[in-house]
């Protein structure tokens, strides 16, 4: 019986992780904007489509992409777009989300605004 509950724990714990929102907000001299777990500002790339991200090489090193963990189910307004090499990104309305490298601590919002096409995430 104890192996049967610890059995169920396991896989609630697991779902619910599957599950959980891929971003938290945090406040930034910009307003609220989308964080990783890590407390990292996101960015959208206007180079992007729904669905679709052109961010690799060069950009992927400067831009990293939130990746999903294996497992990773979209819900609501996020969803997963697959990248080349199969690995899946998470999105926000349809749109692919990146950290910026240098961005150095929770709260940062360097890349807003890069080349014209970076924009933080908003909530």
């Amino acid at each position: 019986m104890k192996a049967q509950i610890s059995a169920t724990f396991i896989l609630l714990a697991s779902v619910s992780v599957a599950y959980a929102q891929p971003t938290i907000t945090v406040k930034t001299d910009k307003g609220d904007v989308l964080a990783g777990e890590n407390e990292m500002t996101l960015y959208t790339f206007k180079n992007d489509q729904p669905g679709v991200t052109n961010c690799y090489d060069a950009c992927a090193q400067n831009w990293p992409p939130l990746i999903a963990e294996d497992g990773a189910k979209a819900e609501g307004a996020y969803t997963l777009v697959e990248r080349k090499d199969g690995s899946k990104q998470w999105a926000k309305d349809g749109m692919p989300l990146y950290f910026w490298v240098k961005d150095e601590k929770k709260g940062d919002t360097t890349g807003d605004g890069v080349k014209g096409v970076w924009d933080v995430a908003r909530p």
